[in-house]
């Protein structure tokens, strides 16, 4: 490999970080920013020394097939690495790197954003200003859900799960969470937090649910019909993590006849596409994958990129290496 090895961008990042590519390395940027396909990836990964895909890059192993010997390695501009097939990667000898922290505070308040305002019935609120429906205040009109007091169900308590914990106490939620391993006492306490073992004896207790867990094969539809069925009819949903996680076409029959009272989503099970059942399913509050959309996370993402390649070209092990 040379001393500017050709790294290739797959989308367009921030200014500040491909220029800074373009001073560093040999870099192909995105002219368009439209997500690649199967094909195009196929040739960008016989191409490249340094692969930069994102979320909505499906690097599978019939792509990874078409890499060259040259590619060695692949830094995810972002955290969750499910769009690629890391086994087969690491099978191939390729290092994969991700953004992992950087995240956190951003998708902890698009949390509490959709936590409020599915509740509240804010959007649908705004709505009837904007269209010159609103007829003027009422007794009964738009009551929405008090979430003080109530009790939130986090599924995954990692660094996000944390963050949200830390939000929602200030909200006055009690914090139950579920997680492959209980929390140490010092940080249950803090969140002043209670652990379920057993993700099918929290569900049914809960008011509101937070999915912060990742995309594994293990969480695929982690939330079930069978599992949405045991939801309180009162209750909430509000997923920033996967799409996959949930079943969302049960979620949009049980939106649809009441069985759940609302849902907050940023994530889809086939994003970009959004089905029909939920685009016309009652009390939703529905975001295109927003969640981590802030300039300074953005800009630290592509720091992280950038110091993981550098440091992966001097010789060294990049410190967001996913083993």
């Amino acid at each position: 490999m040379g001393t500017k090895p050709l790294v290739i961008v797959t989308r367009k990042l921030p200014e500040l970080i491909e220029t800074r590519m373009m001073e560093l390395f040999d870099t192909k940027l995105s002219s368009n920013d439209i997500p690649l396909n199967s094909e195009e990836l196929k040739e960008v990964v016989s191409e490249a020394d340094i692969l930069v895909p994102t979320v909505t890059d499906k690097i599978d192993k019939s792509v990874l097939d078409c890499a060259s010997n040259k590619l060695k390695l692949i830094a995810n501009f972002g955290n969750g690495m499910d769009h690629i097939d890391t086994d087969y990667a690491i099978k191939k000898k390729i290092i994969l790197t991700n953004t992992p922290g950087v995240l956190t505070e951003d998708t902890a308040d698009m949390v509490m954003s959709l936590l409020l305002a599915v509740p509240r019935k804010i959007i649908e609120g705004e709505n009837l200003i904007r269209t010159g429906s609103w007829q003027g205040w009422s007794p009964t009109h738009m009551m929405g859900r008090r979430i003080w007091g109530k009790r939130l169900g986090i599924i995954g308590m990692g660094s996000i799960g944390q963050a949200v914990a830390r939000r929602a106490k200030g909200f006055g939620l009690h914090i139950h969470y579920h997680n492959r391993n209980r929390l140490p006492n010092v940080i249950e306490d803090a969140h002043e937090a209670t652990f379920w073992e057993n993700l099918d004896d929290m569900l049914p207790k809960m008011d509101i649910i937070s999915v912060n867990c990742p995309s594994t094969s293990e969480t695929f539809h982690l939330l079930s019909k069978k599992r949405l069925a045991t939801l309180q009819s009162h209750s909430y949903i509000i997923n920033t993590s996967r799409g996959k996680v949930i079943d969302e076409k049960a979620l949009a029959e049980f939106l649809k006849i009441g069985a759940i009272a609302g849902a907050g989503l940023d994530v889809f099970e086939r994003e970009p596409a959004v089905s029909k059942d939920m685009l016309n399913a009652p009390n939703t509050v529905l975001l295109p994958h927003m969640g981590s959309a802030t300039v300074e996370a953005r800009l630290e993402m592509g720091e992280k990129v950038i110091v993981n390649i550098q440091t992966f070209l001097n010789g060294h092990k990049p410190p967001d290496r996913i083993i």
